[in-house]
């Protein structure tokens, strides 16, 4: 605490500087003045706890010192000095709230005593001062939170205490653009380059782990819009704006809507996972057109995609890989679900994708990262784009490893893909657009290079791995019709004695008599 002594005596005021201990006491003399006049204009530009004020002094006395502190809005404390005439005067400067009057000569612990009254009442009314404001702060943020959960009763709210008086209101939130952080690097009040004494501009308070902001009255949101302008043109990396991350609600006039412009950011905070690389907002006009065009999440989809990405992986498409990913996001993004059940349903997709690899090429050592990896490294992630260029990643790795591409003849590729995938249902139609070409032409390439046609090619392929597995012995026929493509067993025979001239079971007899 601080001590300003005045007394118009040189030698009087060095006395009274030295008389006691002031530091022992709690108080650091910050100044002094020898005049009425000095000493009011310092008592209101120091604002000391304590005032030590001799009671005739030169250019103002010490009661007109008082009145006009006191008017100026000066709360703090008084010790007024004065001879044995001065008593009537002393009288009338304890009725300006004076709270002690020593007469000269001083006594030194009549001093000390009346300081260290003055001291423990000081603490006494900043404590209750504190209380009261962390009381009020409390009760305050309480209401303001019912405002925006819209369980308050309107009708009682005293506006003008919470400055909920003016013509417009509008929620945002406002939080670390890098969420591993644990602290906010920046302060709202400096971005927005506004003062907030008592609240008038804005208010902050947290509701489920949400820093929420309601922005008071058209300045408050002019200056909101100002600071978006730095988004539009994309902040400059490691900027102030390039750390924070904020959404916004609609605007609305009535205090009894603002629940709405709050209902807004919640479920923008949820479409965070949703936002593109170096993306800081999301606001409520965005929201309100996605609103309009999304669509229900199926979990079912899972099996399609994975095989899609399975055939071009196998089919050395990075094209179509790079489409789809791009398909699959697009979808995503539109759909109405829960962020843990995207997640889920990537991580299937990866799995699936996976085992079909493995199931495809069982010899070939491939980049596959565990299961248990996998799923911690999806559910750590904060972006829907991040999982996507992780997805994509992996199945470029997977493609190289195992996707055969002569980089001239694309016959060789399809020919690899069919060695591989002959027990599937293959056609030409579904073929060829794996490749980049249309059927037709597909058609035309194998009759001119291999002298016979697409079906004829891939029976030659199934019947060929057939004979391997009959001689094996270890399977029946009708599970050797399966294995290698053939669905109906008889039809399988048909096409085995055509291209090897005997039954399944003949040539089985004659290669193990």
């Amino acid at each position: 605490m601080n001590v300003f002594i005045a007394d118009d005596e040189q030698l009087v005021l060095e006395g009274l500087k030295q008389i006691i201990d002031w530091e022992s006491l709690g108080f650091s003399i910050c100044g002094t003045a020898m005049n009425g006049q000095d000493a009011l204009n310092k008592i209101l530009s120091l604002r000391p706890e304590l005032v030590l004020l001799d009671i005739r002094m030169l250019k103002m006395n010490g009661i007109e010192v008082v009145k006009n502190a006191m008017e100026s809005g000066f709360s703090g404390k008084f010790i007024i000095l004065s001879g044995l005439s001065d008593f009537k005067l002393a009288q009338t400067a304890m009725r300006y709230g004076v709270d002690f009057y020593l007469t000269k000569p001083i006594d030194e612990e009549e001093l000390e005593q009346s300081v260290s009254t003055v001291r423990r009442i000081i603490e006494k009314e900043t404590k209750t001062s504190r209380s009261y404001s962390q009381y009020r702060d409390k009760a305050r943020d309480n209401i303001l939170r019912e405002i925006l959960l819209n369980t308050c009763n309107y009708h009682t709210l005293d506006l003008s205490d919470l400055h909920l008086n003016c013509d417009i209101y509008q929620v945002i939130t406002y939080g670390n653009y890098n969420q591993s952080a644990l602290h906010l690097a920046w302060d709202f009040s400096e971005l927005m380059r506004v003062t907030n004494q008592d609240s008038q501009t804005y208010d902050i308070l947290e509701i489920d782990q949400r820093r929420i902001i309601l922005l008071k009255g058209e300045f408050a949101i002019e200056r909101f819009n100002n600071l978006l302008k730095h988004y539009h043109a994309k902040p400059q990396k490691g900027s102030p704006f390039d750390s924070i991350f904020l959404t916004y609600g609609r605007q609305v006039i009535r205090i009894e809507d603002i629940h709405l412009s709050y209902q807004d950011v919640c479920l923008l905070e949820e479409r965070r996972f949703f936002c593109m690389p170096d993306q800081h907002v999301i606001g409520y006009d965005e929201f309100h057109v996605h609103l309009a065009s999304t669509h229900l999440f199926t979990q079912d989809l899972a099996p399609r995609y994975a095989e899609s990405f399975s055939n071009y992986i196998q089919s050395h498409n990075p094209t179509l890989i790079s489409g789809t990913l791009k398909e699959l996001s697009a979808y995503l993004s539109g759909c109405t679900a829960e962020i843990t059940d995207i997640k889920h349903f990537l991580i299937d997709i990866y799995i699936l994708v996976k085992q079909k690899i493995m199931q495809v090429f069982p010899q070939t050592d491939l980049p596959f990262l565990a299961n248990a990896s996998v799923i911690i490294l999806i559910e750590e992630k904060y972006y829907l784009y991040e999982i996507i260029g992780f997805l994509g990643e992996q199945f470029e790795m997977w493609m190289h490893s195992v996707g055969y591409s002569s980089g001239e003849n694309v016959l060789d590729e399809v020919l690899h893909y069919i060695q591989n995938n002959y027990q599937e249902n293959l056609k030409l139609e579904t073929l060829a657009p794996l490749f980049g070409y249309n059927s037709s032409y597909l058609g035309r390439l194998f009759t001119k290079k291999l002298d016979v046609n697409f079906n004829a090619y891939l029976d030659q392929v199934r019947i060929a791995r057939a004979k391997e597995l009959l001689d094996d012995g270890s399977l029946k026929v009708y599970e050797i019709a399966e294995r290698v493509g053939y669905s109906n067993v008889d039809y399988f025979h048909r096409k085995f004695k055509k291209y090897v001239g005997t039954s399944p079971a003949e040539y089985r007899k004659k290669r193990n008599p």
